[in-house]
């Protein structure tokens, strides 16, 4: 089923993201962390894209067997990065015959060993030409990422939301943002975007925090802003597993019920391919 028909109904939306497997050993392993978040019913499973060809494969069958075996509704994304445009028409065609429904359509990120994304001759320099080709030529349901700090290669938070509404106006139909720890930056974007015509669904994406190091990584790649309270807990445990764990799922279960009283449609965790966090944040809300 299409995610934009879910979401209409399905309130709060809660997905899962995981990242594609890279051996046997890791695909098994995976299957089982879907099958233990598969009791939380997630409105669906979202499954990311290897630069480089790496990883492709996998992700078409595990959103595949996500969808047939697991019968949970999955979405495959799907980037520009070292594809022609007839290289994607091919995985585009292949997802559709495996009955997957859902796309998040994205520029991608280009591989470690190149500083800059440099577009295939025969592909796609941005991400609503690539929404704009899928609804050219087939079915899907097409979500588009988000940025609630603004990208990070995009300085401009004015130019950057025009690149979304570029996006939703090219046939996105539900945008999911990129992680953020502090809500007011989620409700500000939504607030931005609705000003300039955006009215698509924002799904919050939320990550818990699961190791200290790993974040503070992360959001410097991606350009997130850890709050000062949330750093300096996890300072005060840079070593001790279980606390920083604690952590995360406390400020991420706070963050949740306060963006689902605000308003948001729905919450996608980026799970790190692990059920323990999300399972228990997810109860939390339930009880609550």
């Amino acid at each position: 089923m299409k995610i934009s028909e879910l979401i209409k109904t399905v309130k709060p939306s809660f997905s899962f993201e995981f990242f594609p497997p890279k051996t046997d050993d890791d695909v098994a392993q995976l299957m089982q962390t879907a099958r233990d978040l598969r009791t939380l019913d997630p409105t669906f499973i979202s499954v990311t894209w290897g630069a480089g060809g790496g990883t492709q494969r996998k992700t078409i069958d595990t959103v595949s067997a996500i969808k047939t075996d697991l019968r949970v509704e999955s979405m495959a994304h799907l980037t520009c990065v070292g594809a022609s445009s007839w290289e994607i028409s091919a995985v585009l065609d292949e997802l559709q015959k495996k009955g997957v429904e859902n796309i998040l359509a994205l520029r991608g990120d280009p591989p470690r060993d190149h500083p800059y994304f440099v577009p295939h001759p025969d592909g796609f320099r941005h991400a609503n030409e690539l929404v704009a080709h899928i609804r050219q030529g087939w079915k899907f349901c097409i979500g588009v990422a988000g940025y609630p700090e603004g990208h990070v290669e995009c300085p401009d938070k004015e130019l950057d939301l025009r690149n979304l509404k570029q996006k939703v106006d090219a046939g996105a139909d539900f945008v999911v943002t990129q992680l953020f720890f502090d809500n007011t930056v989620y409700f500000k974007f939504v607030e931005r975007a609705r000003a300039i015509g955006i009215q698509a669904p924002i799904l919050a994406g939320i990550m818990p925090v699961t190791n200290a190091h790993q974040i503070k990584r992360f959001t410097t790649s991606c350009g997130a802003t850890l709050p000062p309270a949330l750093l300096s807990r996890l300072e005060a445990h840079p070593d001790d597993k279980a606390a920083v764990v604690q952590i995360g799922i406390d400020h991420a279960a706070q963050q949740c019920a306060e963006l689902l009283r605000g308003g948001a449609p729905g919450i996608h965790f980026y799970t790190m391919n692990r059920s323990h966090s999300t399972t228990e944040i997810l109860r939390r809300l339930r009880r609550s």
